[in-house]
């Protein structure tokens, strides 16, 4: 599908923003737009003065705005010069359907999660430098200069979960309204992801918390009237506790149990059978422990398990691996000894995405407001029932619901029912939800401390926008957790977060000394102590190598305690040395190599230095300019910058006289020897000394003759040179003729006449 034209209203005043986000399975493109806020009329104290930009889908086809490819940039750890092959997709359905006249200011990011943090640094540096690379060469698109983050700058790196968890925050709190502040909501909603290696947390602690709260972030966003507001917002992640990760370190407690009570000399493999309560009844599975502290070589070989279907039991097998009694070093702690500030669930309300919907929604048909009264009883039914009967109504329901998936039933592209297993509800989610649904119910009441709300009436709204008042139509007002996928037809996710983000810093500010808004990282002062680091591989620049460097140096040479970089200075001493090394010895060459390029480029050209150059100049080099240096400057250098002192010395002995150049023998002037019209321009070829038939000079025979000689008017000539202008001539060794006191001294270099000079010479002799 074609972009919008320029004449297409949708598109008026209206600005893109791309995010890729780069996970471990796939990256999925997103394109967003918005109004431009600088054209959006805001009265003062208007509500739409107190309200974000508004961030839609960015393309008028609601269908086009996301497009993905498979499997992660992460399998590029071997090839990342395929990145661009990679990537190739995705670029292109981006520049088909963002207006290309705005390409150059659309911002593109790709911000990589999972998958990528798992890479080495050098792993991870060569595959985002391809990425930037390819961006740079085949899209027009705004990408950020160079930096510490990388070579595109903040535009392509890894994010931390953290980020993810940031971003996600403002997404939840933009979707439900979360930033208006009003008395009906005086805090904003907390943040809940859980996929399948990590969870995250993030919410803003409550005032009487706040203060007292360590390691909050701050999060600055500007409304459309341009006031700007702050949030301080604390975040962290759990490694290991997404449901996969859990489920792995499940696999290996139990297996470790069943070894520890198994007999040494019982080798009947039908006997390594192991319980779990947390499959579905009757349901076989055989797995091999990944997570074991000290594995004996039976241990370490794959066991078959066997569900028994207890939800209950499963509850209580899983709160161990909560590590609820790890040591704490800085209170209060919530899971793994990590530092949470206390949460005030009456006050605190939390959004969960990911993991929390779909274990709660695809199968149990309960997401939104959550009631775990309710949530217990469905999964305490599927975790009892046979699987060969949930099989049959697995396969019944793929028949059934040609359209339907991830529990949803759909005509027309409409959801008309919920709560039945479509196509893409895939048995490993059937054999896996037993355990997920009690690992969540653990992670929220036993991890984080949230209290079991009762309520009989349950809950079976999927839509987002139905959620609160289906629960003030139970009593509970706003809800404590509700898990929830989309709000309208905007999906939850992190990459909304950022976009919003990113229209927020296109509202003009009220004040021009207003602080530029930054991703909420970046704006951590003492980011070196912080427990949130940034994901920078070892890119191969000067910045990268400072951060390399930096911490094997003693404090007082770091950039905070001198005030400018050690590094940066140490490495310009170096090359400057190794110039001076290499360019000393090769002076000459590279002098003339300098002047051979002013003159091509100012197309000028001095016979002296033609001369200089090609070896022909007998008579001293060219008179030495004055130098500020004068006579200070140190012999060792100067000959490269010659004073004018130290030069004049030189000058007198090599330079040739400044005397006019003349043929004067008792005040009769040579100039005049050659008459008529003729004579038009004399050369040294024709002013060197007559060699005769012996091999000596008749040059002072023709000197005497000349001196009586005196030539009528009309054979005067006064073509004759200067002595340091000189007549070019096609002599085969031309020289330089020098005055003195006397009259015309020897040639610098013995002068070879041409025959015709000579034959010239010897008749105007005779002629006297």
């Amino acid at each position: 599908m074609a972009p919008p034209t320029v004449n297409d209203p949708w598109l008026a005043g209206r600005h893109f923003g791309i995010v890729i986000d780069a996970g471990s399975s796939g990256s999925r493109l997103q394109i967003y737009s918005w109004k431009d806020p600088r054209t959006i009329k805001v009265e003062k104290g208007s509500e739409l003065a107190y309200t974000l930009p508004k961030v839609e889908k960015g393309t008028k086809d609601e269908e086009q705005w996301v497009k993905k490819v498979e499997p992660g940039l992460s399998s590029l750890v071997d090839n990342p010069g395929d990145a661009g092959a990679y990537l190739r997709p995705l670029v292109k359905h981006a520049l088909d359907h963002v207006p290309p006249s705005l390409h150059k200011d659309t911002p593109l990011f790709l911000l990589a999660t999972a998958g990528m943090r798992l890479l080495s640094p050098q792993k991870q540096a060569e595959i985002l430098h391809e990425t930037c690379r390819f961006f740079l060469t085949h899209t027009n698109f705004k990408i950020d200069a160079p930096s510490e983050a990388g070579p595109c700058g903040s535009s392509v790196r890894i994010i931390t979960g953290e980020e993810e968890g940031l971003f996600g925050w403002i997404a939840v709190n933009y979707l439900m309204d979360g930033f208006t502040g009003s008395l009906d909501q005086p805090t904003t909603y907390g943040f809940l992801d859980m996929g399948g290696a990590s969870t995250q947390i993030a919410f803003e602690p409550s005032p009487e918390h706040r203060k007292q709260a360590k390691n909050l972030i701050d999060v600055r966003l500007r409304l459309l009237g341009g006031e700007e507001i702050r949030h301080k917002v604390f975040v962290t992640t759990w490694l290991g506790y997404g449901t996969n990760q859990a489920r792995e370190r499940y696999v290996g407690r139990a297996i470790a149990e069943f070894e520890s009570t198994r007999h040494e000399d019982d080798d009947d493999p039908d006997e390594d059978v192991v319980s779990d309560p947390c499959l579905p009844k009757d349901l076989e599975l055989v797995e091999t422990p990944v997570h074991t502290q000290s594995a004996t070589s039976h241990m370490q070989l794959s066991h078959k398990l066997l569900g028994t279907g207890s939800f209950e039991q499963c509850l209580r097998k899983t709160a161990p691996l909560l590590n609820k009694n790890t040591p704490c070093p800085d209170t209060p702690c919530l899971m793994n000894g990590i530092h949470v500030p206390p949460i005030d669930f009456s006050a605190s309300h939390f959004i969960g995405v990911s993991e929390y919907w779909y274990s709660s929604e695809h199968i149990f048909g309960l997401g939104g407001a959550y009631d775990f009264v309710q949530y217990e009883r469905a999964a305490s039914e599927f975790c009892s029932r046979d699987w060969g009967d949930i099989i049959k109504e697995h396969d019944e329901s793929r028949q059934k619901h040609h359209l339907g998936g991830d529990g949803e039933v759909e005509k027309g592209g409409k959801i008309v029912e919920t709560g039945r297993w479509g196509p893409r509800v895939e048995l490993p989610r059937l054999h896996m939800q037993c355990f997920k649904a009690a690992w969540i119910a653990n992670v929220l009441h036993e991890g984080l401390g949230m209290p079991r709300i009762v309520d009989p009436g349950g809950n079976a709204t999927t839509d987002g926008d139905k959620v609160e008042e289906e629960a003030k139509k139970k009593g509970l007002g706003r809800p404590t957790f509700q898990s929830m996928d989309t709000v309208g037809d905007i999906a939850i996710s992190w990459t909304l977060g950022k976009m919003v983000l990113e229209a927020s810093k296109e509202v003009p500010a009220l004040k021009k000394s207003a602080k530029p808004l930054v991703d909420p990282i970046d704006d951590i002062e003492d980011l070196a102590h912080s427990p949130i680091q940034p994901i920078r591989p070892p890119f191969w620049s000067i910045i990268g190598l400072e951060d390399r460097l930096t911490p094997h140096l003693p404090s007082s040479l770091t950039r905070t305690s001198l005030g400018f970089s050690p590094v940066l200075l140490m490495l310009w001493v170096f090359f400057t040395m190794f110039a001076f090394l290499v360019c000393y010895p090769n002076r000459r060459r590279l002098r003339s190599v300098c002047l051979r390029s002013v003159r091509s480029v100012s197309s000028r050209r001095d016979p002296f230095d033609d001369l200089l150059e090609e070896g022909r100049l007998g008579g001293g080099s060219r008179p030495a300019s004055p130098t500020v240096f004068g006579a200070k400057v140190p012999s060792a250098l100067r000959h490269i910058f010659p004073s004018s002192s130290s030069s004049s010395a030189s000058d007198s002995r090599s330079k040739p006289s400044n005397s006019t150049l003349s043929l004067i023998t008792n005040g009769t002037a040579l100039r005049n020897l050659v008459p008529g019209p003729s004579s038009a321009r004399g050369s040294p070829t024709r002013l060197a000394p007559m060699i005769n038939g012996n091999g000596n000079s008749n040059g002072s025979a023709m000197m005497s003759e000349s001196h009586d000689y005196d030539p009528p008017p009309t054979a005067s000539s006064t073509q004759y040179m200067h002595a340091n202008t000189i007549s070019r001539s096609s002599s085969p060794a031309p020289g330089m003729m020098h005055a003195t006191d006397d009259g015309l001294g020897g040639a610098r270099s013995v002068l070879t006449p041409r025959p015709a000079a000579i034959s010239r010479s010897s008749s105007f002799a005779r002629n006297f």
